[in-house]
């Protein structure tokens, strides 16, 4: 790579850490967020603020129309597109993305990819390559656009998703959620109190589940009214309904497990329960932590596994959000279409399962369990939900009514669970709007 000089051009420190980080992604590190690469490169290398949100935004369109961007790569390379070169398909990939999707001078996002290319030196050879191949999808984006924004579903999702998706839901749902992934998400609040004064004071729409919508939100989320007072925190609002179906009491002993990054933990401390919240990462706990502090809210933390856990530490209810796929939260994180595996599927059921069973163990009789993913497969949510049911005879269903859920029926199975899906609460033409996708069901212990 160059001796660093190069990054005094304008904007070129934000495209090499968008670069490299899709590179990072590309190269079969399943699992890893893009945040968990951006953010620590961004640190490493003193970047301004504004870099790396140019950054993000950069990598995160890049993977929302990734599928998209390979096929039009593909059309204008003679030999194809080179999958086994992550390195030069992230170069290619973030350069097209800004010609096509962002708001970027197509001759600056030509000139700076090829600066990239002659400062690594396994791309330098290729750099003429990257000049004419970006040149031709800056002269043709119109057309690339309207070929590839006509099939979000066949194009824009990986095959095995768009597979399972309409296995699960039917073509026109899975081609709905595909939609909605490409359009991204809202931001979302979830209040402590008062949220109508609050919808009118931050020009927010009240939802009916009871969390605030900006629909086009451009303020930094810091210099929103009520950040620094704690009377709010950013929560998608499907994320913040499997908390409110616990209905957490005053004086009740609530375990959040897997609690991180914590907003259901501030639901569940908000509501008067003494909450402990579990979380493997204490890096991700210390998050939780200063949230907490900034809400004035309190909750003991404990940086565990939550399998470790003796089974004599027991609870009057458990809110379980188990590690998943996330295929839910595309809208919001695009790199979980391209960084996850189908093969995942079987590793992280196994641990949902071990979970569920351990969270059996530590509840009071009597008591609650709600266990939630954010995830659209089946197996990770109905199919769990019935397997547990199937070991544990002393556990039953308490379905989630209608009035829970703001009236919404469309967010309930026929069994009483909570089931959303990206495509739910559509928004207008070229708006951003759906929620993100969630299973929960609710559970009660018998009694002794």
């Amino acid at each position: 790579m160059d001796d660093g000089q190069d990054d005094r051009t304008a904007g070129l420190a934000a495209r090499r850490l968008a670069f490299a980080g899709v590179a990072d992604l590309l190269g079969a590190r399943s699992g890893t967020a893009l945040d968990d690469v951006l953010d620590p490169a961004a640190a490493r290398a003193a970047l301004a603020p504004q870099d790396l949100g140019l950054a993000r935004a950069i990598a995160a369109t890049t993977f929302r129309h990734l599928g998209a961007i390979r096929y039009a790569l593909a059309a204008r390379m003679t030999q194809g597109l080179p999958e086994d070169q992550p390195k030069l398909l992230a170069l290619l990939a973030t350069g097209a993305a800004q010609i096509l999707y962002l708001n970027v001078q197509d001759h600056a996002a030509v000139d700076l990819a090829v600066r990239l290319a002659k400062g690594e030196a396994s791309l330098r050879h290729l750099s003429g390559l990257a000049n004419a191949v970006l040149r031709r999808v800056a002269r043709e984006k119109e057309a690339i656009r309207r070929e590839t924004d006509a099939d979000p579903l066949g194009l824009g999702t990986p095959a095995w998703l768009a597979r399972r998706w309409s296995d699960a839901y039917g073509d026109a749902t899975a081609r709905a959620i595909a939609e909605a992934h490409m359009r991204g998400a809202p931001l979302d609040l979830t209040v402590k109190a008062d949220p109508e004064l609050w919808a009118e004071r931050l020009g927010a729409r009240l939802l009916p589940t009871g969390s605030l919508r900006l629909d086009d939100a451009r303020t930094p989320v810091p210099q929103l009214a009520g950040y620094d007072e704690g009377a709010w925190w950013v929560q998608d609002a499907a994320a913040a309904l499997p908390a409110r179906l616990l209905a957490a009491r005053p004086g009740e002993r609530v375990a959040d497990l897997c609690a991180a990054p914590g907003g259901k933990t501030a639901q569940l401390a908000a509501a008067g329960a003494t909450v402990v919240a579990v979380d493997r990462s204490e890096s991700r706990l210390r998050r939780l932590r200063e949230n907490l502090a900034r809400l004035g809210l309190s909750a003991e933390t404990r940086a565990a596994d939550a399998l470790t856990l003796p089974d004599d530490d027991r609870f009057d209810a458990i809110l379980l959000d188990a590690p998943c796929s996330a295929t839910g939260t595309i809208r919001r994180h695009p790199d979980v279409a391209w960084t996850k595996r189908e093969g995942d599927l079987a590793r992280l059921g196994a641990l949902q399962g071990k979970l569920l069973d351990k969270a059996a163990r530590l509840l009071r009789p009597g008591g609650r369990l709600v266990y939630c993913t954010c995830s659209l497969e089946p197996e990770e949510g109905e199919a769990q939900a019935e397997a547990f049911l199937a070991r544990h005879a002393d556990f039953a269903r308490r379905p989630v009514t209608a009035a829970e859920v703001g009236g919404e029926t469309a967010l309930l199975s026929a069994q009483g669970d909570l089931r959303t899906l990206p495509a739910h609460w559509a928004a207008p033409e070229g708006g951003r709007g759906g929620i993100d996708g969630f299973f929960a069901v609710r559970l009660q212990k018998a009694a002794d």
